[in-house]
């Protein structure tokens, strides 16, 4: 079973790699989150996705905020 960090860390990268395809910027998603009522600043993001500690629901708000209608978990 992984580690708790190997989640942390595979939620960071699933959150990055949607940003990265959809040309999110984090001043953006900040906007983009505040639309659908959730206040976070710029600063305040690169921080909580750098270090990876964030909830299941603030991940879920990002994806949302950005558009996102599916996510790939695997390559397989």
């Amino acid at each position: 079973m992984p580690e708790r960090t190997d989640w942390e860390a595979k939620a960071r990268g699933l959150l990055r790699a949607e940003m990265a395809k959809n040309s999110v910027t984090y001043a953006q998603l900040a906007t983009k989150l505040a639309e659908i009522g959730v206040a976070e600043d710029e600063r305040n993001l690169r921080n909580k996705v750098s270090r990876g500690k964030f909830t299941a629901g603030f991940l879920l708000q990002c994806l949302i905020a950005m558009g996102v209608k599916t996510v790939r978990l695997s390559d397989d």
